[in-house]
């Protein structure tokens, strides 16, 4: 792990930042689908696992987009550009898997549309029709809209509150879409875990090849610990050496919420009494 310096920073909405962080190695390195793992602080502090939105060789530099959920993304978003970020390791994880398919549908939900941007552009070189879905609960919450359009042969928008595009939830543009007479060749769906589920309940409907991209709850990264485990296809899966991409029609997304949800009580615990510290 290598320390790095923060180059630029951006609010996307209220809980939602973007950053580039120095990493001229991994910038070099990095293929659509890999992520890093970060550490904010010292050696005591949280590592997460972050996808790799973007990268600039030329610059030396990753983007990453975070939303705030806890207190190393709250760290992390505190943190103003010339700011270090204690230490960063990657690229991890297995690349996605990148031919020309024909058409492909992409589906990022929240803040799901960050790690799903460097796929739809690969994608979209290789020489597929991109048709891309965003959703977000809101207008405010919609991310990256601009940088999709502008690799999308076809851009949908959902909101579910109707405050922007279309209301309606993404699993309804993405039946409509499988149900053409040319029908996709790939789909790949990031965001929410009910989200991918139900989109992967969709697509196996009409039999399109579904591929999502788990956030299972990491440690090392590495294999070693066995924290990021989900089931798939009934087989044990490290979602940190065997992913982060699987084929949606296999994973038992039932227990990938289970365990995301396992230490939420110890979580909030935790962050109440970092913050009567502070």
């Amino acid at each position: 792990m290598t320390e790095s310096t923060v180059f630029y920073k951006e609010q996307l909405s209220e809980s939602v930042f973007l950053m580039r962080l120095e990493a001229p190695l991994i910038s070099r390195e990095r293929q659509p689908g890999q992520f890093i793992i970060l550490q904010v602080d010292n050696d005591l502090g949280e590592r997460i696992p972050l996808t790799i939105a973007d990268a600039d060789p030329d610059e030396g530099s990753i983007t990453i987009v975070f939303q705030v959920v806890g207190k190393t993304t709250e760290l992390l978003a505190k943190l103003e550009v010339g700011q270090k970020v204690a230490a960063l390791v990657g690229p991890l994880g297995k690349p996605t898997h990148i031919e020309n398919f024909g058409s492909v549908v992409c589906v990022g939900g929240g803040i799901g549309v960050a790690p799903l941007h460097p796929i739809a552009q690969a994608l979209k070189a290789a020489g597929n029709h991109v048709t891309i879905i965003l959703g977000a609960r809101s207008r405010d919450l919609l991310i990256l809209e601009q940088q999709m359009t502008a690799i999308a042969d076809e851009i949908i928008v959902c909101t579910d509150d109707g405050s922007y595009g279309r209301k309606a939830l993404v699993t309804e543009p993405l039946a409509e879409v499988c149900s053409r007479e040319t029908k996709p060749g790939l789909a790949v769906c990031i965001g929410p875990p009910i989200m991918m589920k139900f989109c992967c309940a969709t697509t196996k409907q009409f039999d399109v090849p579904t591929v999502v991209s788990l956030n299972a709850i990491m440690v090392d990264g590495t294999g070693m610990c066995g924290g990021c485990r989900v089931t798939v296809g009934g087989q044990t899966r490290f979602v940190c050496v065997d992913g982060p991409e699987f084929d949606g029609h296999l994973v038992d997304f039932e227990n990938l919420m289970n365990r995301l949800s396992a230490y939420k009580k110890q979580e909030g615990e935790h962050k109440c009494k970092l913050e009567r510290f502070q």
